[in-house]
């Protein structure tokens, strides 16, 4: 950090708003598709506000969010972080080109956006601290949602194999971000709670904790009373995906009165996820599947 330079409290600078997300030039993100879908950054701002459209019909319209009241007059979910990330966008051709064709979304946030918001997202709810003082580049993924119709398409499959070459190109060591459980009782949420605090710690050196006056203890249950096989696969297929990738949970829950959820801090070293975009590209590659476009522009079990 820079003498001189005001922080707060996870520890990242502020410094003046730097060019990023549309202004920064296009990532060499391969495009990946499968049929009619394809899956690239947002490439202008007319994306960004259909990616936020997509998020205000999911979280507000369906899962029973509160929407500030100038949201409501959009039906726009969005917030500051929206001008500084990147937005993963999955698209159906057979919608048409234009910004109908957006099934899914995903906000990616770089430490170097992180700078020029201030903080990532989660330190709103969680000490990342530690996660922040990580060496190499970190990446925060959030407000991943896909349309109800293509929940049953690949379009979550997509996502994940448009972050992994994110993460491939950008060289990201550690991923992380706030997962949600539906509801905001974590007593009616005190099996997978005590599930993911007992079976799914992270390491101390990657271990977040919920912000003192927003912690909620997750042991909730003994572990001899918990069936890990049957828990994991009742948990949400969006926290389920990043335990299989080998992730992490941090210390203490977190309720989230807008979004009517139950938040856990998901850490994931980006090993596997490197490795297995890696192995991907080299075959496709070699079976003449990769185009030479680039896309510009926040996983599945």
């Amino acid at each position: 950090m820079m003498a001189g330079s005001p922080a707060d409290a996870a520890g990242i600078p502020r410094e003046p708003a730097v060019p990023l997300g549309l202004d920064a030039g296009v990532p060499p993100i391969v495009d990946i598709g499968s049929g009619s879908l394809q899956v690239r950054l947002a490439a202008s701002a007319a994306d960004i506000d259909a990616a936020q459209a997509l998020r205000y019909r999911i979280f507000y319209e369906t899962m029973g969010a509160r929407p500030l009241p100038q949201m409501a007059r959009r039906r726009r979910d969005y917030d500051p972080f929206d001008e500084i990330c990147d937005h993963l966008l999955v698209l159906d051709h057979a919608r048409g080109s234009g910004t109908d064709a957006i099934v899914g979304t995903y906000r990616l946030i770089r430490r170097e956006a992180a700078l020029a918001c201030g903080r990532f997202y989660s330190a709103a709810e969680y000490d990342i601290s530690r996660l922040v003082a990580y060496p190499g580049p970190v990446l925060e993924l959030g407000r991943s949602c896909v349309d109800p119709a293509y929940r049953a398409r690949a379009v979550m499959p997509l996502l994940w194999s448009g972050i992994a070459a994110y993460v491939f190109h950008y060289d990201i060591g550690l991923m992380f971000g706030c997962a949600s459980l539906p509801g905001t009782d974590p007593d009616q949420l005190a099996l997978p709670l005590s599930y993911l605090y007992h079976h799914h710690l992270a390491p101390p050196p990657l271990r977040t904790r919920a912000l003192p006056e927003r912690y909620v203890d997750m042991r909730r249950a003994a572990p001899g009373g918990i069936d890990p096989e049957r828990m994991l696969n009742l948990l949400p297929p969006l926290i389920k995906g990043y335990l299989r990738l080998g992730g992490f949970v941090g210390d203490g829950a977190v309720i989230d009165d807008q979004f009517n959820t139950t938040d856990v801090c998901v850490v994931v070293k980006t090993d596997l996820v490197a490795q297995k975009y890696s192995r991907h590209y080299e075959r496709t590659s070699k079976d003449n599947w990769v185009k030479d476009g680039w896309a510009k522009g926040n996983w599945a079990s």
